[in-house]
């Protein structure tokens, strides 16, 4: 079952001063399916933060829509929008997007808060995900009192708990040590054995070998695809680095 559907989106941005004109994206096409783990890559400016805002409803298409479990996002309203992405995304960034003034447990509880959801509900859901992802012992803790790792799991932990049929990660691993990327690429490995969809952004080869296909982005288009199959991640790091240099040497298409 297709949960995400991207159909020949086309972004222009029209620069602020002197008006001329940035095409993002040209023509991009790709579908999820419920369940996958799919990472998107490819050089700055190369258009997939460009593409993630626009998976997100936090920007809109010059042209193509974005089909979510078979819904338009552009037939949503302009007021709609924000508690459409509180009820079906979760959002993980590379900085974590906490709030300092708020404890672990605050962070996490926030989007069932601004959904009206009752104490013993957002209780109910939180005690087996914090035990999931080991974050448990820290939820009195405010951010500034827990390790990058730590930050991260809650942030994981606030994007799962609405239960979303998309989780969308910025660079989850940007601001992580080695072993805190290794555990959070644990995490994303569990979550998705269990069901949920991940569509990761990320310069990361390491991060991007552990999912279960990578869409590299060049020049506003999808250029290539890999799927991981029965590769190991290894096998799938490498795939990705001969891909990766292809790219940077302005290889052609191919598939």
């Amino acid at each position: 079952m297709v949960i995400v559907e991207a159909q020949c989106l086309k972004k222009i941005y029209t620069t602020r001063f002197g008006g001329n004109q940035v095409q993002a994206l040209t023509n991009v096409s790709f579908s999820v399916e419920q369940g996958e783990y799919v990472a998107i890559m490819g050089e700055s400016g190369s258009g997939k933060t460009t593409l993630l805002n626009i998976l997100a409803a936090l920007d809109k298409p010059t042209s193509g829509q974005v089909l979510l479990d078979g819904k338009s996002l552009s037939q949503i309203r302009e007021k709609d929008l924000a508690a459409f992405r509180r009820d079906n995304l979760g959002f993980v960034f590379q900085d974590f997007n906490l709030l300092d003034t708020f404890t672990i447990q605050d962070n996490i509880f926030l989007p069932l808060v601004l959904g009206r959801k009752e104490f013993a509900e957002m209780d109910a859901r939180l005690r087996p995900l914090a035990k999931k992802l080991g974050i448990s012992e820290i939820l009195e803790k405010y951010p500034y009192e827990v390790s990058g790792g730590q930050k991260q799991r809650a942030a994981v932990a606030r994007a799962l708990i609405t239960n979303p049929k998309l989780l969308l990660a910025d660079e989850p691993t940007g601001a992580l040590d080695s072993r805190a990327t290794d555990s959070l690429l644990k995490v994303f490995e569990k979550v998705n054995q269990e069901g949920q969809t991940i569509l990761m952004v990320t310069h990361s080869v390491k991060a991007a070998s552990h999912a279960g296909r990578v869409l590299f982005i060049r020049d506003g288009e999808v250029f290539h695809q890999i799927y991981k199959g029965k590769q190991t991640d290894e096998e799938m790091y490498q795939k990705i680095s001969d891909t990766l240099t292809l790219l940077a040497k302005g290889g052609e298409r191919y598939e």
